[in-house]
């Protein structure tokens, strides 16, 4: 739960902006993002193989 505190002499601006670098990097709106629409466990599959094999591919490049 992604939570900003504010005092008596804080800005607004400045609250909204902490929430927002906040939700960014507890991830929140990546997982929204991706649980968007309705993904077939054998598409999941099938880009999460993909993944992968683009991963593998870079660290096969950068290691030479």
């Amino acid at each position: 739960m992604v939570e900003v505190i504010i005092g008596e002499n804080d800005r607004l601006d400045w609250a909204l902006k902490q929430f927002q670098r906040k939700v960014i990097r507890a991830g929140v709106l990546k997982d929204v993002r991706k649980k968007r629409f309705y993904v077939k466990p054998s598409e999941a599959r099938q880009k999460k193989a993909v993944a992968a094999r683009q991963r593998s591919a870079r660290a096969e490049r950068k290691a030479r």
